[in-house]
């Protein structure tokens, strides 16, 4: 016994030291230091702040965790985190680093629920290096042979925002005819998908420009698309695309894409509104949509959802994404931009359509050797 004990103090003395050695001693971090009223403005009101101080693994207290991250997942929903408005969550303060969700490596480690080496997911910000609580991260769920990435889309809040979205808000079933806005974005490809693939629906989906249309049509097997940059008329050609008039429609738009849907919707329809990314950096809020009527006549529900309120599903909405994504019947596109100092930048990407499927920052590659990694599970 006292051989093996001896051997994981030297181990756990040599892997601190040699952790200690690769964790650099400053680090980016990027602030929120100015409400935006329109779009944010990197340098004003995110602004990005170099060679600040990176805590050190001696200093952890309690059950704290150190983590360096990976990736940074963008959102639209970080718009409206930026804003001090009556919202589901407390907007981020003004000074603080800017929030959003990361994948990361544990590099150094005070809770027994996480080691050094092991790859978790959490809110920890726009930064390089953090000190978490271990209630705040959770150990990553991707499996080995997917990218750890995948955890912040088709695996991670992107994808279980369309899961919840399309079966629990939109009853989507079999033989429904689905229309999905920003079709091509990250969440509406999965929303897509998951009712052609899954569920068996004809699905429509709605996006901007022929590169987006073209992955949509021909790699994802959308039934129809519309491109509503190239479009003439948009309305005749959702009717066209729609011949049994709409069953379900996933809202990521909001605007005038919506207020077409609301002319074709069937009895009983449901409209999700996950989200309305035309009016997000708007000054005033558009006027709404005119035809809302419909959903009298229709007898039709528009229901806006967050996903936090499916908070004890998550586990078997994770189990049953990744087994689609492993089956082949989800795919993702990723658009990843290489450091954390050109977030800000990379965010505005969001706003006027440029990124295709899920747009996320690579903030580092892993320092903790899987030599290492695999000492300290001694």
């Amino acid at each position: 016994g006292i051989n093996a004990e001896y051997m994981g103090h030297l181990l756990s003395v040599y892997f601190f030291s040699t952790i200690d050695m690769s964790i650099p001693n400053v680090q980016t971090q990027v602030r929120l230091m100015k409400r935006p009223v329109t779009a944010p403005v990197p340098g004003e009101h995110l602004v990005v702040y170099k060679n600040v101080p990176v805590p050190s693994a001696q200093s952890l207290a309690g059950t704290q965790v150190l983590v360096h991250n990976l990736y940074l997942s963008l959102d639209p929903a970080m718009r409206g985190w930026m804003s001090d408005r009556k919202s589901y969550i407390a907007p981020v303060a003004i000074g603080d680093i800017m929030r959003g969700g990361t994948v990361a490596e544990v590099v150094a480690s005070k809770s027994s629920a996480f080691k050094p080496g092991q790859i978790v997911t959490g809110m920890t910000g726009w930064q390089e290096y953090a000190v978490v609580e271990e209630k705040e991260i959770s150990p990553c769920r991707v499996p080995p042979s997917l990218s750890p990435s995948a955890a912040l889309g088709v695996l991670g809040m992107t994808g279980l925002t369309a899961y919840f979205g399309l079966l629990e808000v939109g009853q989507a079933k079999r033989g429904d005819t689905v229309v999905v806005s920003a079709a091509a974005g990250a969440t509406g490809s999965v929303a897509a998908q998951i009712a052609k693939n899954v569920l068996g629906c004809r699905v429509v989906g709605i996006a901007g420009g022929r590169e987006k249309c073209s992955w949509l049509k021909n790699d994802l097997g959308l039934d129809e698309v519309i491109d509503y940059k190239a479009t003439k008329n948009f309305g005749a050609d959702l009717k066209k695309a729609c011949p049994k008039g709409i069953d379900v429609y996933f809202d990521n738009v909001g605007g005038d894409q919506l207020n077409n849907v609301l002319r074709f919707i069937n009895i009983h329809s449901r409209i999700v509104i996950c989200g309305a990314i035309s009016s997000y950096n708007e000054k005033e809020p558009p006027p709404g949509p005119s035809n809302y009527i419909t959903l009298l006549s229709q007898r039709s529900r528009m229901e806006g959802f967050i996903i936090f309120d499916y908070k004890e599903k998550f586990g078997e909405a994770l189990t049953k994404l990744t087994q689609w994504a492993l089956e082949g019947k989800l795919k993702w596109k990723e658009d990843i931009v290489d450091g954390i100092e050109n977030a800000p930048n990379a965010l505005l990407r969001l706003f006027s359509g440029q990124n295709i499927g899920k747009l996320l920052v690579k903030i580092g590659e892993p320092i903790v050797s899987s030599s290492s990694h695999n000492a300290s599970k001694l």
